[in-house]
Order: structure tokens, then C-alpha cells, then sequence
């Protein structure tokens, strides 16, 4: 994780407002998704990075009331 950069992701949980800060090598929306519904309890993390896992996606996310989610370069 050489390049790894720090990222904050916003989004809303049943409509209340949600932050936290990561550090990833590179970020897109699928992974922001996934993130998101991590931190919100119902997206699973792999251990050691090693472990492949399905990532959660946009739809399934919104199903458990997560919406908004948005992220940038911290």
C-alpha cells in the first residue's frame, strides 16, 4: 500500500448523516458503496486484504436505507 491515499466518504443511514476516513489505494463509486455499507453494518470486510468479497452493490446498499453517498480525496 505504497500509494495508498486517505479518503472520506459521506453518506445518509435512514437519513441521518454519516462520515469516516479510509485509506485506499484508489476509490471509485462501487467501492464507496461498499465502504459505506461497511461502516453501516451490513457490507462484510475480508480479512487480511486477501480474501476476495463481494462488493455491496448501489441497489442492494439502498435496500438497507443507505443513500447519498458521496466521497473525495481527504
Amino acid at each position: 500500500m505504497n500509494n495508498a491515499k486517505l479518503y472520506v466518504i459521506d453518506y445518509l443511514l435512514h437519513g441521518a448523516a454519516k462520515s469516516f476516513i479510509i485509506r485506499a489505494e484508489h476509490m471509485d463509486n462501487a467501492q464507496a458503496w461498499h465502504w459505506a455499507s461497511c461502516d453501516a453494518g451490513v457490507g462484510r470486510i475480508g480479512r487480511f486484504g486477501l480474501e476476495k468479497v463481494k462488493l455491496v452493490s448501489k441497489p442492494m446498499a439502498e435496500r438497507y436505507g443507505i443513500t447519498e453517498v458521496h466521497w473525495r480525496q481527504s
